[in-house]
């Protein structure tokens, strides 16, 4: 949990995580693997996912305080791309009145990009979907239809990647 100290770190101890698995469950190394690539190849995916897991719970810990959202009970679930709903990274379901909310992220088995950017990836998706849930009292008046879904999509992948880029100094 040293990422819930130190916020940053998580991503760091993620990787180092899965460069330690990755050699712990290695049959037989390569003589020479390359030193720029993480060699996550042999991690089993139930092993990825529980990183992934930690990783977004960790995320989630500090932006649902980030965003005075401590009120709510909020847990974050990895699921596969068959769970979620096509061209999707995520989503969140929640019930206002027990201000509970399940976070779901995409598990690492389904990402085709390398280990830091999929990473951010998953955090660009803990913010967005908490911002979903900041916006749902207000958007709830309203009648409900492709082009405005569209449209707060757009709007939340702005506020998502301005927030981010705050945090992350950029």
């Amino acid at each position: 949990m040293l990422g819930c100290t130190f916020p940053k770190a998580s991503g760091l101890l993620l990787l180092l995580s899965l460069l330690l698995a990755s050699v712990t469950f290695a049959q037989s190394p390569p003589a020479d693997p390359p030193a720029a690539v993480p060699r996550t190849a042999n991690v089993p995916p139930s092993e990825r996912a529980i990183c992934a897991s930690t990783y977004a719970a960790e995320k989630l810990w500090f932006w649902q305080r980030r965003l005075k959202l401590e009120d709510w009970n909020i847990t974050v679930v990895v699921a596969r791309a068959t769970e979620l709903k096509p061209k999707t990274l995520g989503n969140i379901h929640w019930d206002s009145a027990k201000k509970t909310a399940v976070l779901h992220v995409l598990d690492p088995a389904d990402y085709d990009l390398p280990p830091r950017e999929m990473l951010d990836d998953m955090e660009f998706t803990v913010v967005h979907e908490l911002i979903h849930l900041e916006l749902s009292p207000v958007l709830s008046q309203f009648p409900r239809d492709e082009a405005n879904r569209r449209d707060e999509e757009h709007a939340v992948n702005q506020m998502a990647d301005a927030l981010l880029k705050l945090q992350r100094g950029k």
